[in-house]
């Protein structure tokens, strides 16, 4: 009698540091949800070998990655070809390994924002003033999507505005038919309707350098989950009408990646519980 074998599909998550992640639990819970067979670990990768090890992962026969910090700008320089939302970003994190050799590149974080504000929170965006906090790579990553979504304004701000101006200046964004302001920490000259954490406010020990004012009366949204999540319990205190962490948008981009991957889109409120009650303790983002 003749055997027959299927080949058992390999992903991983790359970053460093990587143990907390939470990115397995989540892509074997689609899997199972869905009947496919798949391998998925995560790997901590040295700095500067990120490149070496997707080369090596990719003709090992491994067929996609996820990337989170700090390997999003290395992993946006090794593809073969990026979607428009990575090109926005300047940052992958979603890689497909085609059967053609070649690598292709994607960005699923502000997709995944989107879906978690919309579908599972039910913020209406149309005609709204958004404020997001942070000019770095996760603001980065959900300036396009944000801008896409039928908002009236966005405002970038920045400890340092500089880098604010900069960022907004690209054409893609200037591009976009939405009203962009760029402003210092703390400088707000029009009440926001959203309030998005994009910084690493709450990965020290340091006081919210923050005013309540900006909060006041708007729906505020924090990148990051669980302990991390400090400006969502801080807002929640200052006067925001509702404010909720990041857990949700680490399991909807997972859901993006997964769909890049194998061509269905799980079903993410019962992946999105299971993490809710296994959450660990420590301080995540919502990356990875």
């Amino acid at each position: 009698m003749i055997m027959q074998t299927t080949e058992i599909n390999r992903y991983l998550v790359v970053g460093n540091p990587i143990a907390h992640s939470r990115s397995p639990q989540i892509h074997n819970a689609f899997a199972k949800q869905l009947g496919d067979k798949i391998i998925y670990d995560k790997a901590e990768v040295e700095t500067g070998e990120f490149s070496q090890f997707a080369e090596q992962f990719k003709s090992s026969g491994g067929k996609g990655m996820n990337v989170t910090v700090p390997f999003k700008i290395d992993a946006y320089n090794y593809v073969d070809t990026v979607d428009e939302h990575a090109r926005a970003a300047s940052a992958v994190n979603t890689i497909k390994f085609t059967s053609d050799n070649q690598s292709k590149g994607f960005n699923t974080d502000g997709i995944g924002l989107l879906r978690d504000l919309s579908e599972r929170h039910g913020v209406d965006l149309q005609g709204k003033h958004v404020l997001l906090i942070g000019a770095g790579g996760a603001a980065q990553g959900a300036l396009l999507p944000l801008l896409q979504a039928g908002i009236r304004r966005l405002t970038l701000m920045n400890r340092t505005v500089e880098k604010a101006q900069l960022l907004l200046q690209q054409p893609v964004f200037r591009n976009a038919g939405v009203e962009l302001a760029a402003q210092a920490l703390n400088m707000l000259d029009e009440p926001a309707d959203l309030v998005i954490n994009a910084t690493s406010f709450g990965l020290g020990n340091e006081v919210m350098p923050l005013q309540p004012s900006l909060v006041n009366d708007a729906f505020c949204y924090d990148m990051s989950y669980g302990p991390a999540a400090r400006f969502c319990r801080w807002a929640a205190g200052a006067g925001a009408t509702s404010s909720v962490d990041g857990l949700g948008m680490l399991v909807e981009q997972a859901a993006q990646s997964y769909c890049i991957w194998h061509g269905q889109l799980p079903r993410t409120q019962p992946v999105y519980e299971l993490i809710r009650r296994a959450q660990p303790v420590g301080a995540q983002q919502s990356s990875a």
